[in-house]
């Protein structure tokens, strides 16, 4: 080995190093990105009488600064994080609805009995009428407006369930066609790695992970990805698309359902439970819709049924301005079963009627058929209990009747959301001032006259009996507990949000001291590496002089 080709071996490893440096340099802002370095040896040397004579350097190979469970501590941080803001997107609507207790349905129902208390003292008179329908209409707009907004809110996160799908099913594409081009670089280069290929895949499954939680298989350099419990969404060279249905259950309901195989080049697909995602905006969503949104419309809607079967309870024993019998003061209904049965084959038809408000717990049901028995069972975790007489039984104070029991077949079943709706569906029935059954009657069952007011009185008195929740809630708390409930989700929310931001700069700084690209050093090394180029320039230089003074020595 002559000086020539020391000084080119030096010439040729410090132009690598300031090339990589020079890359680093350029990608020090470009998020995921991975400091280089060359990875030099030396080049051995030779066996001569003097010893050996070393040979110079040569670089081996380019590696990136990377640490596998660094990384996956930061994207898992960062996949918890993204759940907690979409859920707490979402929560902060609901809180800032009923966090205002000046207006909306608290004072609403303050001024329903308000109302009422004045028909009390003077049930003769129109003027007190005509406010009492007043402030009852504005009590039901009140809860319309309530359920119509978590209804919006409701079908918003239908859409992102479609805008979140595809943009994860964009992502798994995208890293199907990296993993084939590491594939590609691997083999044409086998004992080199394609590091800014590896940064660009190791990024889009980051950002993945902000959308839906991953998790990744490694496998002959291929990234095999699934998501729940274990449902591969992308598998070798194979993508397996998420979509968005509608639910089997609850058609109004989008759900994410997977591709659980391609039969005759038509995908099967499967639709998961929403617990099944627990991270990333997907999770973040659906967890919000599961956890808060539908207890809170159901709890809504049981405070609607109360009041309304409360009053018209009381209300049907008194008697109006001419003498009359009592009509209904308010209009509502329960929201009807949902059927699920096997495709095209009659399915027995479910009724529910209310028969206690004060027993209902807002909860959801389900009613299947199986080994030739009915059950029941409360949603989402509740036991099945086995129904002696499918004709008419009663839960939570909710009647349940059959038309035709016998004509079940194996795997029908019904979903029973009772209050889901019924917030919406909340109207008052009497138009005409004159119809309002303030009136009692004596002993003997007689009409007392329009200048009574006891049965007034009685409605009036709802507003402080605890009527609902078993005798454990009276209409203000019953909303108050609505409230309370939405107010400690979106604190919670807030606290483990800032906590995971926290978590994630931590997480983030610990990964970048390895992986990061620190200006300051490459600025070093820059300087370090120019030296180097110049020395073995010089070597090189030395090289041809002592080449020449041996040519003129023989001339």
């Amino acid at each position: 080995m002559n000086l020539s080709s020391l000084g080119k071996a030096a010439l040729i490893n410090a132009q690598n190093n300031l090339q990589t440096i020079g890359h680093n340099i350029n990608n020090a802002a470009v998020e995921g990105y991975s400091r280089q370095t060359v990875l030099s040896q030396t080049a051995g040397a030779t066996s001569t009488g003097a010893g050996y004579i070393g040979r110079g350097v040569q670089a081996v190979t380019v590696q990136r600064a990377y640490d596998g469970f660094l990384t996956g501590q930061l994207v898992k941080a960062q996949s918890t994080g993204a759940a907690l803001v979409a859920y707490g997107h979402e929560i902060a609507q609901v809180n800032n609805l009923f966090s205002d207790r000046t207006t909306g349905i608290n004072p609403a129902i303050q001024h329903f009995f308000d109302g009422l208390h004045a028909v009390a003292s003077a049930p003769a008179d129109a003027a007190a009428r005509q406010e009492l329908l007043g402030r009852a209409e504005s009590l039901a707009t009140q809860l319309n407006d309530a359920n119509t907004f978590l209804h919006s809110q409701r079908e918003n996160i239908n859409l992102q369930l479609h805008t979140t799908v595809s943009q994860i099913n964009s992502y798994l594409e995208r890293v199907n066609d990296i993993n084939q081009q590491i594939v590609a670089a691997k083999a044409s280069s086998p004992h080199h790695a394609p590091n800014d290929l590896l940064d660009q895949r190791d990024q889009l499954v980051s950002e993945l992970n902000q959308l839906v939680d991953v998790k990744v298989h490694e496998q002959d350099g291929l990234f095999n990805l699934s998501i729940g419990n274990g449902q591969v969404v992308l598998g070798g060279t194979k993508v397996f698309p998420l979509e968005v249905q509608p639910s089997d259950t609850d058609p109004s309901r989008s759900v994410i359902a997977y591709t659980s195989a391609i039969v005759d080049g038509e995908a099967k697909m499967v639709q998961l439970n929403d617990t099944s995602f627990k991270g990333g905006q997907l999770g973040g969503l659906l967890s919000y819709r599961s956890e808060s949104l539908d207890a809170t419309q159901n709890a809504l809607g049981r405070l609607a049924l109360g009041i309304a079967h409360q009053v018209n309870s009381v209300h049907a024993d008194g008697f109006d301005l001419e003498g009359n019998a009592a009509t209904d003061f308010f209009s509502f209904k329960l929201s009807a079963p949902i059927p699920t049965g096997a495709e095209g084959e009659p399915i027995p038809q479910l009724s529910i009627n209310l028969v206690d408000s004060g027993k209902l717990t807002g909860n959801d049901y389900v009613v299947e058929f199986s080994d030739g028995n009915y059950t029941v069972r409360t949603l989402p975790n509740g036991a099945a209990q086995v129904i002696d007489d499918p004709s008419s039984f009663t839960v939570d104070g909710i009647e349940f009747s059959f038309d035709a029991a016998d004509q079940a077949v194996e795997g029908d079943s019904w979903l029973i959301q009772p209050t889901r709706h019924a917030a919406g569906d909340f109207s008052v029935a009497i138009k005409d001032p004159s119809k309002i059954a303030a009136a009692g009657v004596n002993e003997d069952g007689e009409f007392l006259g329009s200048a009574n007011g006891d049965v007034a009185l009685k409605l009036a008195a709802l507003q402080s009996q605890k009527v609902l929740g078993n005798g454990s809630l009276n209409f203000n708390d019953a909303f108050g507990q609505i409230v309370n409930g939405v107010a400690v989700q979106a604190q919670q929310n807030g606290t483990a949000a800032k906590a995971q931001s926290n978590l994630i700069q931590q997480n983030y700084a610990a990964q970048q001291r390895v992986a990061g690209v620190n200006l300051n050093e490459e600025y070093i090394m820059l300087d370090r590496y120019v030296e180097q180029f110049r020395a073995a320039s010089r070597l090189i230089d030395v090289s041809s002089s002592i080449f020449d003074t041996l040519l003129s020595l023989r001339s």
